[in-house]
């Protein structure tokens, strides 16, 4: 399965699978617990495949970062979001030296840790797989830099 179809929706925690469009929204499916729910066209939805974590010279993508962190924990699981503010930074510092620590938050490091975490336990962590994700990424962003 692809991070393509994997949403993160704001106010509801852990991370989604994609199941169908409607007219009104979609269906997904809590990857915590499995349990399907609607999301309207007004809800804040992102895809893990378009979120991207600022630093000091560019925006680096999420499956990147999460590349970064299977390589480093050998395609295990990395530490707890739940660690206290600086074992977390320090940790992220180690994944991608460069970002940018006056715009990503102590927040956005739990979320990545978390989402990471979560995926791996569902099989979508493998450095394959993310080798894949980050080719499809790459090939969409020329696609659309040349539509322009």
């Amino acid at each position: 399965m692809s991070l393509k179809k994997i949403l993160a929706v704001s106010g509801k925690p852990g991370l989604f699978d994609l199941k169908v469009q409607t007219r009104t929204g979609f269906v997904a499916e809590s990857l915590i617990d499995g349990k399907k729910i609607t999301v309207g066209l007004k809800a804040n939805v992102s895809l893990l495949s378009e979120i991207a974590i600022y630093t000091y010279n560019e925006e680096v993508r999420l499956v990147q970062i999460f590349k970064a962190i299977a390589t480093k924990e050998s395609e295990g699981l990395t530490i707890s979001h739940k660690s206290d503010d600086v074992t977390l930074r320090a940790y992220f510092r180690e994944i991608l030296p460069e970002f940018d620590e006056d715009r990503v938050y102590n927040s956005d490091i739990k979320k990545v840790l978390n989402w990471y975490n979560l995926l791996h336990s569902k099989g979508f962590v493998s450095l394959e797989a993310l080798d894949i994700e980050e080719k499809a990424a790459e090939e969409a962003a020329k696609a659309a830099e040349a539509s322009k």
